[in-house]
């Protein structure tokens, strides 16, 4: 199991940007990819971004090119750099860490969520 520690949050004007952090502690050996996930009010969670150990990343369609993941391996933490937010970015943030089995993504922790509220 992974411990999962978030940062960061809050509110933000149309616009403008803020930055999350994780910093994950325990079972590190396990993680083969950590990422971001939100939940909005009255919706399901979404994958927001993901990087895996080898780098590689994927964002959802409509936060590219307005936020960027990043890890520190030596540190064992996430970041999610977000810029030019939108009222539609407002949810609960979540770190996630996952590890690969049989193909299938498993997770082996969650954050406590962090809220981001996009609003004039």
């Amino acid at each position: 199991q992974v411990d999962l520690v978030e940062s960061g949050g809050g509110l933000a004007l149309p616009g403008g940007s803020l930055r999350l952090s994780c910093a994950a502690s325990g079972s590190i050996s396990s993680i083969n990819a950590m990422a971001w996930y939100r939940q909005a009010p009255g919706k399901q969670r979404e994958l927001v971004a993901r990087m895996k150990n080898d780098g590689t990343t994927d964002y959802l369609h409509s936060v590219r090119g307005r936020f960027t993941i990043s890890r520190d391996n030596a540190e064992n933490t996430v970041t999610l750099q977000m810029n030019s937010l939108k009222p539609e970015d407002t949810a609960v943030y979540f770190c996630n860490a996952a590890k690969y089995v049989a193909g299938f993504e498993v997770a082996v922790g969650w954050g406590q969520g962090t809220q981001v509220t996009v609003s004039s």
